[in-house]
């Protein structure tokens, strides 16, 4: 529920999205990618993700560290099987 509650967080999935090209982003330019995070908000993000282990800062940037590489892995499996997910008709 833990890993739940932190990907629920507004612009936490987006943040690991723009890290999975194996570039070192700043600051600056990962808010650039992240269309309109203010810069409070990604800097809580990318705090929780770094405390969970998923994202590390190296002295030129922003990467996913093993367990955030492994973790957009499985996220991918859950991607593929919401492609052919279709939801019952409400109405």
């Amino acid at each position: 529920m833990a890993l739940l509650d932190l990907l629920g967080r507004r612009w936490a999935l987006r943040v690991l999205w723009e890290l999975q090209d194996d570039s070192t982003p700043t600051f600056r330019r990962l808010q650039q990618r992240c269309d309109g995070v203010s810069s409070s908000v990604l800097a809580d993000r990318l705090r929780e993700l770094g405390q969970a282990d998923l994202v590390e800062h190296t002295g030129d940037g922003y990467l996913l560290t093993g367990q955030g590489r492994t973790l957009l892995e499985r996220l991918a499996l859950l991607d593929a099987w919401a492609a052919d997910w279709q939801p019952k008709a409400t109405g």
